[in-house]
């Protein structure tokens, strides 16, 4: 048995009982730590894997910033106190249980029934590649041959913030999202938070740019943006802005928009909806990349900070 082998086998035993640990362990702040540390494993996974594309968005995504969700809501939950009645009982424990290990065994069944070999559509996306001149084969089938749910995508995410939104009083519409954070402006949160987002930034940028022809893209990059974004909010150094400025809504909705554009001009002056032609198709790719960025960024940095909870005015 090779080292290789043996590494792998290690990965996954330990992937699994962190999995369970995270899942038995009582107090929520071990359970959020154990559950950021799985992603991460899950991301080195998806390495050895050779998935380098979903590796970065498991990092970026279950490591990160859904790290950073679950941190902030096991902080709020640590004082309060549980009601008469709130505690999941017997029965349910025991019938959450039985669905996990139900649902467990069918994905399992689906896998190994699986025919083989299976069936893939990869030697035509492989075949037509060169229409977008683009040579990361991820990158070419997002935005080109399921170029549809990748728009569909970006539109959830923008329900997914009107929903937040909709939660806030009527009385704090339209102002800051989540609390006015304030750090010590001496501590470690702030010393970071002034050390990391220009490098984080610069490092966001590269790996959207270099998402073309090499593992990454606008997901990744917007979701390492959002990340140093939140970190100078929760250092308290800037405030989130008002949800009523007009240049935060333009920014959200800027990748769906400028995506359905060129899918319309496909209408008009290709063959299909979001076809595009080949002189054109990288162009009209990065433009739409620039514009997700943007919306991915501001998108997953306002569901994180909560639904309005501040009047913008004095």
């Amino acid at each position: 048995m090779s080292i290789t082998t043996i590494f792998e086998i290690l990965l996954a035993a330990v992937v699994l009982g962190l999995g369970i640990w995270t899942i038995a362990v009582r107090e929520t702040f071990s359970a959020t730590v154990g559950f950021v540390t799985y992603g991460l494993l899950v991301a080195l996974i998806w390495v050895r894997l050779e998935a380098v594309d979903v590796a970065l968005t498991e990092a970026a995504i279950g490591g990160g910033l859904g790290g950073v969700l679950l941190l902030g809501a096991a902080a709020r939950l640590r004082n309060a106190d549980l009601v008469a009645g709130e505690a999941p009982g017997k029965l349910l424990r025991v019938s959450a249980a039985v669905l996990s290990g139900l649902t467990a065994a069918a994905l399992a069944g689906a896998v190994l029934l699986l025919p083989d070999p299976a069936p893939t559509l990869a030697p035509t996306a492989l075949a037509n590649s060169w229409a977008t001149s683009l040579t990361n084969p991820v990158t070419n089938v997002l935005m080109a041959f399921r170029a549809m749910d990748t728009m569909l995508e970006k539109v959830v995410l923008l329900l997914a913030i009107i929903g937040v939104w909709s939660l806030a009083p009527d009385i704090a519409w339209g102002g800051h999202p989540g609390p006015r954070h304030q750090a010590d402006p001496r501590g470690i949160l702030a010393f970071l938070a002034r050390l990391l987002p220009p490098v984080g930034i610069v490092v966001g940028i590269h790996i959207f740019w270099t998402g073309a022809n090499h593992p990454g893209g606008a997901f990744q990059g917007g979701a390492i943006l959002a990340s140093m974004w939140l970190l100078v909010i929760m250092a308290g150094l800037i405030d989130t802005p008002p949800v009523s400025r007009r240049w935060l809504r333009f920014i959200l909705i800027a990748g769906p928009s400028l995506f359905l554009v060129v899918g319309l001009g496909g209408l008009w002056f290709g063959t299909a909806f979001l076809s595009y032609p080949p002189s054109m198709a990288k162009p009209l790719i990065l433009g739409i990349e620039v514009a997700m960025i943007l919306t991915i960024a501001a998108t997953l940095g306002l569901l994180l900070a909560g639904a309005p909870e501040r009047n913008a005015k004095p």
